[in-house]
């Protein structure tokens, strides 16, 4: 080894070597001959029992396992160390990401383990790819399945002599969309180990600078104004430069923001720039502190609001779209959605035609997620022509026109066709475009404009009976209602189906409706059936939020969003009007209750439970999936008072890196989906996770955004307002006190665990203190035949069978009974209250 100097840490059984030089990743783009495939929209392919596996395979995998798999793997770039991995938990090295366009990509490790003596060690190699390990200079296994996004592992013994022993590891795939793409290397027996990073610095040095990484974190949970600052655990002991790149997630369009600041030895805060400086939304932060030649980076995300700008929310639904309008034409991400905003203004010229053609090589190239951008570009292309440039207009008309529009015409793009909010983003375009140009041939699939139009709509009259039938296969999920407005109200503005245009309009509606039985003063509180941590842990700036600002008078204005504008101009100048009633029930002001028990999705595989006063929310989805592997599925969401950040969720993290692009991640999903039931404000969670798997569950709390919070062993109290929250687990709770969730992370350690979850208010309780007094003995037990049993001082004795149902002496509630249209209970009087859906549901059966 050149260097002589080594960042060390022991290594014992169970242990990942966790400390590696890295080099670049290389990337080249792998593009096979095009072709058609078959296929359709699939409700289910989440529902994945073996390590999330997901079976659709796309023609480049194909090509690409029959030219690597079981090959010898021959790298073509050679190892130079560019950077380090420091793991803070994780057992991989993880450089997972997402990739628009099927990529090749390899990348070299290198790092050091030292012997006291000669000695066999025995060691697990994984990868989703394919990967060598060489020792010494010797290859010692390799591994090339290359199975997208499924782990290969196998054990091995490798010969190590006394002293230090040289491990490169070369790992590589395809990369297509979301991808898994690590190696992890595990000890299972060897006794006296230690891994030792060559580094450039003296190490203590290096041990200092890790250690200031381990323990850094925001100043606050989510910033609404005033300075973004990052604190450390301890004062730098050294003076260390400080880089920090600023970006949105994997779907943004934006450059990095770039900012350089100095840690004077001393100092424990760096403050990075005003909360105006920065671009609204959940925002990810890379953050590289550097020592001379050595540098490390950890990436720390947090949501940036604007509260300061945020427009008045008029009585008047046409004076909020033209509110709307203007803050998405001003302030929005600079895309599509944007520009649809713009020309609906009349505020097209140079600017707006620059982020047209901005976007046009990412449609023209069938980037994934380009059905994203081509709706809003047919809606501009055919409602404002004379507001665009010839020039950029007709290069508007060259990518539609040779644009992929289903699977079945010929491509070799990755784009993702088989989910439902995919499948009518395809299909509305597909019916639009050939809307627009009848007579023209589209070049992929070799149709008329006309035909083109006429497949779209048989395949939206599929799509629209398929939703009437079953609604969001991805129940209540927070990224996936604007995609699906996206679609559905572009159809209901631009059909010319009259047909298509009706059952829209009551899609939206259905929608709106959903969204206001599921959320807490104007925020989604509801279980989901696909959550990321970058649409959990912000509330003020989701697209939800400004839907709800829209539709409801009730929420926030963020940046980026993908429908709000086209629900806007559907209000505003298509006669889309919103029955009054959801505004009440979105946010909730009187007093007394709502329950809502409905199902959402194919086989309404979804039983969902809403429970709600003016003080607390709480959701949870009941009998689903217990004990299987999850995906992304937010079992249980609830909300405190009036702030929309003092919110909790509980689950099983997928992962233990933090911001990583896992499904499910640390915050985005259960590894482990647990055994859930509520009764009205009373919950209980129960995990018996994989052993494969992170051992321990938790919660997200931020305790800074509550108004109290007490801590008692194996129980949590928190106060929001007049909402209070307890939490009661089956074992002694540990708040998380340093790294990126300090303050907002409780933890439940061990592979089995049970939450309970109790809410309540002021008015009925006092105070907090006194609310916890009076649930001191609130716990669970369970029989030997499955039934958890609670003893609740309000709803006495709770027995919660396990087949979901939950008995009570006044009432049994069984999931299997409850119907997609839903059941809506007002308390205390438990009365029905009847949707403004089901008063239309005949008609809409007519339609369909």
């Amino acid at each position: 080894m050149a260097s002589e100097t080594y960042l060390t840490h022991p290594l014992t059984a169970g242990q990942a070597v966790g400390h590696w030089q890295l080099g670049d990743v290389h990337e080249e783009r792998y593009d096979v001959p095009d072709r058609a495939m078959e296929g359709k929209m699939d409700a289910f392919f989440f529902l994945t029992k073996d390590r999330n596996f997901i079976p659709h395979q796309y023609a480049c995998r194909t090509d690409f396992i029959e030219s690597y798999r079981g090959k010898t793997p021959r790298p073509v770039t050679p190892f130079t160390p560019t950077r380090v991995w420091l793991p803070f938990g994780s057992p991989r090295v993880d450089l997972s990401g997402f990739w628009f366009r099927a990529t090749r990509v390899e990348c070299w490790a290198r790092t050091t383990i030292e012997s006291p003596r000669d000695q066999t060690a025995r060691f697990s190699f994984a990868t989703c790819g394919g990967a060598f390990l060489e020792v010494n200079g010797a290859r010692v296994a390799a591994l090339t399945r290359y199975q997208r996004n499924f782990e290969e592992r196998i054990e091995i013994d490798i010969a190590l002599k006394a002293g230090r022993n040289e491990l490169r590891v070369w790992f590589a795939d395809l990369c297509e969309r979301d991808a898994r793409y690590y190696f992890s290397l595990e000890l299972v027996s060897g006794e006296g180990l230690s891994v030792g990073m060559p580094i450039t610095l003296d190490e203590a040095r290096a041990a200092a600078l890790e250690g200031m990484l381990e323990g850094m974190r925001f100043e606050r949970p989510s910033y609404g104004r005033g300075e973004v600052a990052i604190v450390f655990d301890h004062p730098a002991a050294y003076p260390l430069d400080v880089h920090v790149a600023v970006r949105g997630d994997f779907m943004s369009t934006e450059d990095t923001l770039a900012f350089r600041k100095a840690l004077p030895a001393g100092a424990a805060r760096v403050a990075i720039a005003d909360t105006g400086e920065l671009p609204a939304d959940f925002r990810h932060f890379d953050i590289t502190l550097r020592d001379g030649a050595f540098a490390a980076t950890r990436v720390l995300g947090v949501e940036i609001c604007h509260l300061d700008r945020q427009p008045p929310a008029s009585p008047e639904i046409g004076v909020r779209a033209r509110a709307v309008l203007d803050h998405v034409a001003e302030c929005g991400e600079r895309d599509l959605v944007a520009v649809l905003a713009r020309l609906a203004l009349d505020r097209g010229g140079p600017d707006t035609d620059r982020i047209i053609e901005s976007c046009l090589p990412i449609i023209g190239d069938c980037h994934d997620c380009a059905d994203f951008l081509l709706v809003p570009l047919l809606w501009s292309r055919m409602a404002w022509p004379e507001r665009i440039a010839p020039g950029t207009r007709a290069g508007m008309d060259d990518v539609i026109l040779r644009f992929r529009y289903w699977m079945d015409e010929p491509g070799n793009d990755v784009m993702w066709y088989f989910s439902e909010n995919h499948a009518l983003l395809f299909h509305t375009a597909c019916h639009l475009a050939g809307t627009l140009f009848p007579d023209a041939t589209f070049t992929r699939s070799g149709r008329k404009g006309r035909e083109q139009a006429e497949i779209g709509r048989q395949r939206l009259v599929e799509w629209l009976t398929h939703f009437e039938a079953c609604e969001m296969a991805e129940w209540n999920s927070a990224p996936y209602f604007p995609i699906d407005l996206k679609g559905l109200c572009a159809l209901y503005a631009l059909s010319p189906d009259a047909g298509i245009r009706e059952r829209s309009g009551a899609a939206i509606g259905r929608l709106l409706e959903i969204m206001a039985l599921s959320s807490h003063h104007g925020m989604m509180t509801a279980s989901q059936g696909r959550s990321y941590e970058h649409t959990l842990r912000p509330g003020r700036t989701l697209e939800l939020s400004g839907i709800s600002y829209l539709a409801f008078g009730k929420g926030s204005l963020g940046r980026r969003f993908h429908a709000l504008p086209q629900l806007a101009l559907c209000f505003a100048e298509h006669g889309l009007a919103v029955d009054p009633r959801l505004a009440a029930f979105s946010d909730h002001r009187s007093a007394g209750a709502y329950e809502w028990r409905y199902k959402q999705g194919e086989n309404g595989i979804a039983s969902l439970y809403h429970f709600k006063s003016k003080d607390y929310a709480l959701g949870s989805i009941a009998a689903y999936r217990w004990g299987e592997w999850g995906y992304q599925e937010t079992v249980l969401h609830l909300r405190l008072g009036e702030t929309p950040e003092a919110q909790v969720w509980i689950n099983h993290p997928g992962e233990v890196i933090h911001s990583g692009y896992g499904r499910p991640s640390y915050w985005g999903g259960c590894g482990t989906v647990p055994r859930v039931h509520q009764y009205r404000s009373l919950a209980v969670v129960d995990f018996a996770t994989h052993r494969a798997q992170p051992d321990f569950t938790h919660a997200w709390l931020p305790e800074a955004e509550m108004d109290e919070v007490i801590h008692a062993g194996d129980r949590m109290l928190v106060r929001s307002g007049e909402g209070l929250c307890l939490l009661v687990a089956s074992g002694p709770l540990e708040r998380v006190t340093k790294g990126p969730t300090a303050g907002c992370e409780v933890r439940l350690p061990g592979h089995a665990g049970r939450w309970i979850v109790r809410l309540s208010d002021i008015a009925a309780e006092g105070s907090l203190a006194a609310f916890g007094e009076r649930f001191a003995s609130l716990s669970a037990e369970e029989r030997g035949d499955g039934v958890i049993l609670i003893h609740d001082p309000d709803f006495g004795p709770v027995a919660c069978d396990p087949d979901g149902a939950v008995r009570t002496p006044e009432e049994t509630i069984e999931p299997e009974s409850w119907t997609l249209s839903g059941t809506l209970t007002a308390f205390p009087e438990g009365a029905h209250v009847p949707l403004p859906s089901q008063q239309t549901k005949q008609g809409q059966r007519v339609i369909a």
